[in-house]
């Protein structure tokens, strides 16, 4: 199970990586924002990815025992999204011993 979930999130890692970049060279981000409010699709994903990344940061503030790292994981979050919490579950899977199981990362906080 441990691999299946370095694979998979080291693919989203990657995947969002070179997506972002893609997208970036096709078109700035801040020219990505004159038009974005005319689509409401476009906002309510917004909002929805948002609220996404906000309920994946509370597992993270739950977990993480230091102020410092809380707020450095808020803001890389939701700077980066998905980037950013593939990341964080990648770090958390390689901090496992040999031999535990994957679902310590979910039961468990760093202390």
């Amino acid at each position: 199970m441990k691999t299946f979930l370095i694979v998979l999130f080291s693919a989203i890692f990657i995947w969002m990586l070179v997506m972002t970049t893609l997208t970036s060279l096709k078109m700035p981000i801040w020219d990505a924002f004159s038009t974005f409010g005319d689509n409401p699709w476009a906002v309510a994903t917004l909002w929805d990815a948002y609220f996404g990344f906000l309920t994946f940061y509370i597992w993270v503030a739950w977990r993480e025992s230091r102020n410092l790292m809380r707020l450095l994981w808020f803001i890389l979050i939701m700077a980066l999204g998905n980037i950013a919490m593939s990341l964080y579950v990648l770090i958390q899977l390689f901090r496992l011993k040999p031999g535990q199981s994957p679902s310590l990362i979910f039961t468990t906080c760093n202390e």
